[in-house]
């Protein structure tokens, strides 16, 4: 009997796993590659699919998504500043290990409702475990203040988002998001991701790149920064003493 109950056990553990495996994601955006030029002031990504199934909707949960989107990530230094002496001044300094330069997360429901916190911690799915940041000067106590400063900081920006119910899902199959690009953007490869969960945990997944790169004129002044300093400090010097003396002879202009 014994027996028997635990193959019942594990025969419906299967088809709970292969209800879950049976259940994949069709991806399309309305575009794949974003060019920053001279009058780049954002873009808008709009990312839509579908659920790929070989069996019916699995009773239970109903469907959630969540899309995210990353930019690439480096080390940033937080600083703390105080009033000194009637004196802004440094007092301390922490480096996150690594932080996305922009992240935005938006799913169909409350994050807390449709991703539990094991499932959060194991995807680093928002924003605050998207945030790498192992160790901190052993004389600062309250590190964690400083990750949820830059959080703050970037999230007035725009850099950072979270939009809560920003997916549109309809009959648990189609599923649709608008994702707002800044004007702040750099170069690189942004990884889009897309979760499919049931009852806060992660059922399937789906990645893939937005390609987001300088074009024109900005491309041009990017490289050559990059390969001919030399060039671009004396052309960025001539540019300034052309614009000042311009500025001087059109003031002169108009006062006769």
């Amino acid at each position: 009997m014994i027996r028997l109950r635990a193959l019942l056990v594990a025969a419906l553990a299967c088809l709970s796993f292969s209800a879950t495996a049976d259940e994949a994601i069709v991806l399309g955006l309305n575009q794949s590659e974003v060019s920053i030029s001279t009058n780049f002031n954002g873009s808008e990504i709009i990312i839509f699919g579908a659920v790929k199934r070989e069996t019916p909707i699995p009773e239970g949960p109903e469907l959630e998504v969540v899309v995210t989107v990353s930019g690439p990530s480096a080390p940033v230094t937080v600083r703390r500043k105080e009033k000194t002496f009637g004196i802004w001044v440094n007092t301390a300094a922490v480096e996150v290990d690594r932080a996305p330069s922009f992240y935005a997360v938006a799913t169909s429901g409350p994050l807390q409702d449709v991703l539990n916190r094991t499932e959060d911690l194991r995807y680093k799915v928002s924003v605050p475990r998207a945030i790498r940041s192992v160790g901190a000067p052993m004389n600062i106590e309250d590190s964690a203040a400083f990750s949820d400063a830059l959080v703050r900081i970037r999230s007035k920006a725009n850099q950072y988002q979270l939009d809560e119910e920003g997916v549109t899902v309809d009959e648990q199959t189609l599923f649709r998001a608008t994702v707002q690009l800044p004007a702040s953007l750099i170069e690189g490869d942004y990884n889009t991701r897309i979760f499919l969960t049931r009852g806060g945990s992660v059922v399937a997944q789906y990645g893939t790149l937005i390609d987001v790169r300088k074009v024109g004129l900005e491309r041009w002044l990017f490289n050559l920064s990059r390969e001919n300093a030399l060039v671009y400090g004396l052309l960025s010097l001539a540019i300034a003493i052309a614009a000042g003396w311009g500025a001087s002879s059109l003031f002169a202009a108009l006062r006769r």
